[in-house]
């Protein structure tokens, strides 16, 4: 099973056959708390999650890396301090990494892109660029940024490798994947290049996974912070786990783990998960 979950950061177990506001300063309390969230998380279940840039990528360095080897987990990441990370941990296996960061804009120097071979298993651990506000030089970024990661995928796809592509993608796939069209209808999130740059995506052969198994919609993956958004239930699905060809054909079952956006001091994403034959 591999899941996206807490804190941005990717933790990835063997396949069922042997078995989501930048902060200058993150203070060690707050990190220890999400490291405890994660290794709470990761003791009953198989992750793939991204770090919060609220919190920054320290929850997987130093004694964090060390916490979550008490629970048999092997970390890499690529953080840069008080902003963007990802990472991804493995069950027993250490991770080994493939590529950090995406070819085309040399001057990008944010940490939104990790890839590494586990269990067999090309995984991809993305921070896509949210983009508001919209029109503007950050949702130009964003749709470019979009590219490059197709450009890379084609890649992924051409090597003939079981891949997931997964995390915070900051896209709105469809109407049916947001509480409100209205609301959201200005948000870069939204917008029909966003989705498009999206659906490009699928059209390449890759498969959502949490969509294959909710086709009707009406599943979130993300609650604001701001106007009671959680206790209304007003979410929206930006946390997407995109499957190549090689691994849709092993896909078993694939959801969103609401429980956790209701705990005290959650993330604002939910868990998402997508669980695999071997």
């Amino acid at each position: 099973m591999i899941k996206h979950a807490l804190l941005f950061a990717a933790l990835v177990a063997a396949p069922l056959a042997a078995q989501t506001h930048p902060a200058e300063q993150v203070s060690q309390q707050r990190l220890k708390a999400d490291v405890e969230k994660l290794v709470s998380f990761g003791t009953r279940h198989t992750l793939s999650s991204q770090t919060d840039p609220k919190r920054g990528i320290g929850a997987a360095r130093a004694w964090g890396k060390a916490e979550f080897e008490k629970i048999g987990y092997h970390a890499i990441w690529h953080g840069q301090k008080g902003f963007n990370g990802v990472a991804i941990l493995a069950d027993g296996q250490v991770p080994v990494e493939v590529q950090r960061g995406l070819a085309g804009e040399p001057e990008d120097e944010h940490s939104r892109y990790l890839e590494a071979d586990v269990f067999g298993i090309r995984v991809v651990c993305i921070y896509l660029p949210n983009g508001n506000p919209q029109p503007g030089p950050k949702f130009d970024y964003k749709l470019r940024w979009m590219e490059r990661l197709r450009k890379r995928m084609a890649e992924i796809t051409a090597e003939d490798v079981p891949a997931v592509v997964i995390g915070d993608y900051n896209v709105i796939p469809e109407d049916k994947d947001t509480f409100s069209v209205k609301a959201m209808a200005s948000d870069a999130l939204m917008q029909p290049e966003s989705r498009d740059a999206y659906r490009r995506l699928l059209n390449d052969g890759w498969t959502d996974a949490i969509d294959t198994f909710n086709p009707q919609g009406g599943v979130w993956t993300f609650w604001d912070y701001q106007a009671g958004a959680w206790q209304r239930d007003h979410g929206i699905r930006i946390d997407h786990a995109l499957l190549s060809p090689e691994l849709a054909d092993r896909l078993v079952a694939a959801g969103v783990d609401k429980e956790y956006r209701g705990r005290e001091k959650a993330s604002d994403h939910a868990p998402v998960w997508v669980q695999l034959r071997a």
